[in-house]
């Protein structure tokens, strides 16, 4: 049975967290709607930058200590946000490729597993990095993407409920979220720092084409590849339920002003 579209969207400007949260939120619930009554529902992928913010898992920042970290972390100018997903502490911000597929997990026969899922997220970042850039990932234990035992280039933390995802995966491009990465034991990986596409080229000559603009198209057609879905960009003009979510989360972006470039402290 042939499956039905991805629709895709890029947003221009770094979007707030709990903006992303709300839009990730509103489909989720439109789509558990529309399975319900329809079977029509639509699966999506939004790739976009967010304004600087750390994130903790959901399993953190409940306690007196967690609560201690997130004043140390707002201190540097950022937002703090615990969240539902897996994981542990990490950060997104300008420069970083986040990507957050919406996908009904059910859509197969038999349905993805969870672990499926994941595997071909992580088969994914590793083939954009080598078919893109010539950069070969190195093996490790850990989910996401390591430059080498030490240098982790893209992070994934996931939610599955009812079937339908959430969350997503984080890729490094410019060196803009290094800085911010280096106040925090990113992932709980004491003995990893992060690192980024324009490093791990080394040619100073193409570092400047390194952007996150520019490394979209080539995300997007591997996403289609990986998990066997066309690719569809999503007609805002449409005004459908998700249409009009992404049109909100747009107007809050641009009407955001300024961040901060570097940390604080």
């Amino acid at each position: 049975m042939r499956l039905p579209p991805v629709f895709y969207h890029c947003f221009r400007e770094p979007l707030p967290y709990m903006q992303g949260l709300r839009l990730q939120e509103q489909i989720h619930q439109h789509q558990l709607l529309t399975r319900k009554n329809y079977g029509n529902h639509r699966d999506f992928l939004f790739l976009l930058e967010h304004r600087p913010v750390y994130t903790f898992g959901r399993r953190q920042g409940s306690d007196s200590e967690g609560a201690m970290e997130a004043l140390r972390l707002r201190a540097t100018g950022a937002d703090v946000v615990l969240t539902l997903r897996g994981g542990q502490t990490t950060y997104h911000g300008p420069g970083q490729i986040v990507g957050y597929p919406l996908l009904d997990l059910g859509r197969t026969s038999p349905p993805m597993g969870i672990r499926d899922y994941i595997c071909r997220m992580q088969k994914l970042l590793e083939a954009h990095l080598a078919e893109e850039h010539n950069i070969q990932h190195a093996p490790s234990e850990h989910t996401g993407v390591f430059l080498d035992e030490r240098t982790k280039v893209a992070s994934i933390g996931v939610q599955v409920r009812h079937r339908l995802t959430t969350h997503g995966f984080a890729l490094n491009v410019t060196p803009e979220p290094l800085p911010w990465f280096d106040k925090v034991v990113a992932c709980g990986l004491a003995d990893v720092k992060a690192g980024c596409i324009a490093h791990a080229i080394k040619l100073r000559t193409a570092i400047d084409s390194i952007t996150v603009a520019n490394e979209l198209p080539g995300l997007i057609q591997r996403f289609g590849r990986v998990y066997e879905r066309e690719m569809v960009p999503l007609d805002l003009s449409a005004q459908g339920e998700a249409e009009n979510a992404v049109l909100e989360a747009e107007l809050v972006s641009r009407n955001q002003g300024p961040w901060n470039r570097t940390p604080v402290f």
